[in-house]
């Protein structure tokens, strides 16, 4: 009862009620998921701007990775395939293998991950990032999911374990 009266007076304060429309879609697990990006099932994410394609892993996958204590990527200038691995990220909990969601020339390599590899906690979409490429194959793009997909995926993902 206590619980269901603050999550009331919580809803009143935050002026949302079930009738209104929410602005942001949040999932069954509260990770974020940004439109204009694409996903990858295996929880990558890509941001294509111009000739480069920015890559990181999703919040759905630092969330459930916890704290990373260390990353391991690869050198500037080496080639991504798609589906293939070219790091990982080794947290409190396990090591993961980064997978490429597409295929490219490595352009450069966040080397401030090496220092403080818990950028990707605070910020997986923006100083998380891993790696840029230059894509040799850009419609690799299109198998990937957009935002809402992406959320329908981790929720039935989510709800699968």
């Amino acid at each position: 009862m206590a619980l269901r009266m603050w999550a009331s007076s919580t809803a009143n304060a935050l002026k949302l009620s079930s009738a209104s429309k929410p602005h942001l879609s949040l999932s069954r697990c509260f990770s974020t998921v940004l439109d204009g990006l694409k996903y990858a099932e295996s929880h990558e994410w890509v941001k294509h701007e111009g000739s480069v394609a920015t890559i990181g892993i999703t919040d759905h996958a630092q969330d459930h990775l916890g704290e990373v204590v260390f990353v391991e990527l690869p050198e500037p200038s080496g080639s991504v395939s798609k589906g293939k691995g070219f790091g990982a990220v080794e947290s409190v909990k396990a090591t993961s293998d980064i997978n490429s969601p597409i295929s490219g020339e490595i352009v450069e390599v966040n080397t401030k991950l090496s220092e403080a590899p818990g950028l990707i906690n605070k910020s997986p979409y923006e100083d998380g990032w891993m790696i840029k490429v230059k894509p040799s194959s850009p419609t690799e793009l299109e198998s990937l999911m957009g935002s809402k997909e992406y959320t329908k995926f981790c929720e039935e993902e989510d709800a699968s374990h």
